[in-house]
């Protein structure tokens, strides 16, 4: 029987699979999300939403700035959907603010905080994941190793959680087993006050930072109210400082020429 070779060989398109994904295109194939709470957002990350069953690697360069903001939505959303389930923080740098996280639509009675250094966090991190009664499990491991990072990503994707491990700014050149690495910026912009940088995701690169506006609307609206009034201030000190430069100038020009006439 003939060998084929690269000129007899039929080529035959591959049929369209819906669990095959492509490079180029962002994945999404028989992936669970929840909703971020932010179109824009969602329109970057595979599947249109947090990756459920899968670690999520958030980078930032000072610890408890940016999480809530960030999360708040989601969180919501989730413990709405499933009330009696629980939101765990492991190793959270400030506890919690009852009445700000209350505004955000957060069941307070359902978050549990634990506390501990090194080698405990880790383990309560996995136990938490384990647990029927934890929907989403919130870690802040700084000195997290990439082996460390892998068993949780088994363990989230073994029981379904919804997982963010949170890191400093230096762990960004350290490899990690996370399908969605991210990384957290502040921002000045009147549209937003928060720079989201996609490092990783099941998709092509993203060349520019998502901003978001995670500040709840009433803060938003009275720190505008905040900034307008110190703008009318300004300007009412600038117009009473008027006058009496005016005036002081006018003293000036009849003092030179009186020294003329004189």
């Amino acid at each position: 029987m003939p060998v084929p070779t690269a000129s007899t060989v039929t080529h035959r398109a591959l049929p369209e699979l819906a669990h095959v994904w492509r490079a180029g295109a962002l994945g999404s194939a028989s992936l669970q999300v929840i909703d971020t709470g932010y179109a824009g957002l969602n329109q970057v990350l595979p599947g249109g939403g947090w990756p459920q069953g899968a670690l999520t690697e958030v980078l930032q360069p000072q610890a408890g700035l940016h999480e809530w903001g960030l999360l708040a939505p989601a969180l919501a959303a989730a413990q709405q959907a499933a009330p009696g389930r629980l939101v765990v923080l492991v190793g959270a740098p400030y506890l919690p603010f009852g009445p700000a996280l209350g505004a955000r639509q957060l069941a307070m009675q359902r978050l549990l905080c634990v506390q501990g250094q090194g080698p405990a966090l880790l383990w309560a991190t996995r136990e938490a994941l384990q647990c029927a009664d934890v929907a989403s499990v919130l870690a802040w491991l700084p000195d997290a190793r990439s082996a460390h990072l892998r068993r949780l990503q088994i363990a989230a994707h073994a029981h379904s959680k919804l997982l963010f491990v949170f890191r400093p700014l230096r762990a960004r050149h350290e490899s990690s087993p996370a399908p969605l690495r991210l990384l957290l910026e502040g921002a000045t912009s009147e549209e937003g006050n928060l720079f989201v940088h996609v490092l990783k995701r099941r998709g092509p690169p993203l060349a520019s930072p998502v901003l978001l506006a995670t500040r709840p609307a009433r803060l938003t609206a009275l720190l505008a109210a905040s900034r307008e009034r110190v703008r009318r201030r300004r300007e009412d000190a600038q117009a009473q400082a008027l006058p009496a430069v005016s005036m002081r100038s006018s003293h000036a020009l009849d003092r030179i020429a009186s020294l003329h006439t004189s």
